[in-house]
């Protein structure tokens, strides 16, 4: 069930609950309408338990936790947090538990992973009917909704094009809660140039061709790109470096035991998988610490105010991190 399924239809919440895809902002907010619906506040304190990957060892805590029995309440919920980041012995252990959840009590695991994840399989996808599934993977109109509420919540409102372009970026959902919060502050409407000015989270189409032919070895057609694009905007240099950085992670993730592309980047996996293989682990993630490293240097002025600084800082790294991807 997706996520906003979840709230607008209020499903029956039986003994199983599996919190799972990829947005982590959505995976939260889950979480507390779970425990809202589950707990009242005056009881809460006494019939919920929470465990965090360490917390597991042989399983022996988390059964006993799951079979005592309820205080002034309905039932104990017991919450599993991070288990995406468990290994195949304890996850085994853990789906073993999953299977044997006492009936009048509530076991809720958070596994953000794709419910299509195979390396490991989502625990979601083992358990099928048997669960309560929440799916905080985003689509397009999800991100759009969650993008309303949260001006909502702000008390603040952006033009329809800004929202649309934040519906359609690559950012995960708590960089763009993050940013429109920041943006909130003025409180005036956001416009679209200014959600270009201020966030990283969007950027020109030409800025991810820049990054995609950086990371391919190509590094004539990036910088013909990047110049092209410092020639129409004074402020390409962010969102340049911002496209490298996302580029760099994908390869990261791509690269990386357990490492997971977003949902949204599947269609790219087959050129990602070979190029990440060949950059590896290590390299990307310098690649995209060093992209940071610049986003930062340009936003707190370390590399100069006028454009032309900032035009060379791009080429600067451009090149350098070009010829350190190809060795």
């Amino acid at each position: 069930m997706k996520f906003f399924d979840f709230l607008d239809k209020q499903p029956a919440i039986g003994k199983l609950v599996i919190v799972e895809g990829t947005e982590r902002a959505l995976a939260e907010r889950a979480m507390d309408v779970l425990l809202d619906r589950l707990l009242p506040p005056e009881v809460r304190d006494l019939n919920l338990a929470r465990f965090g990957p360490d917390d597991l060892g042989d399983m022996a805590h988390l059964r006993e936790a799951l079979r005592a029995m309820p205080f002034l309440a309905d039932r104990r919920v017991v919450v599993v947090s991070e288990a995406q980041t468990l290994r195949a012995d304890p996850r085994r252990a853990l789906f073993a538990v999953t299977e044997d959840v006492p009936e009048g009590n509530t076991l809720v695991v958070s596994d953000l992973l794709s419910p299509r994840s195979t390396r490991p399989q989502s625990f979601g996808s083992l358990a099928g009917r048997g669960a309560l599934r929440i799916d905080t993977t985003a689509d397009e109109p999800t991100r759009a909704r969650f993008v309303a509420e949260t001006l909502e919540r702000l008390h603040a409102t952006a033009e329809p094009r800004a929202i649309a372009e934040l519906a359609r970026s690559e950012a995960d959902l708590t960089t763009v809660r993050n940013d429109l919060e920041k943006l909130a502050l003025a409180g005036k409407k956001i416009t679209l140039p200014e959600l270009a000015r201020e966030t990283l989270t969007i950027g020109d189409p030409k800025a991810y061709k820049y990054a995609s032919a950086l990371a391919a070895g190509d590094t004539a057609e990036a910088l013909a790109i990047a110049h092209e694009l410092f020639d129409g905007d004074r402020g390409a240099a962010v969102a340049l470096l911002s496209a490298l950085a996302a580029e760099s992670r994908y390869l990261w993730e791509a690269a990386r035991p357990g490492g997971q592309i977003p949902d949204r980047m599947r269609w790219r996996e087959r050129s990602l998988r070979p190029l990440a293989r060949r950059i590896g682990a290590r390299r990307a993630r310098i690649a995209f610490e060093g992209a940071v490293h610049g986003i930062e240097s340009i936003v707190t002025g370390r590399a100069g105010n006028d454009p032309g600084d900032h035009r060379t800082l791009v080429d600067r790294i451009s090149v350098g991190l070009s010829d350190f991807l190809r060795r």
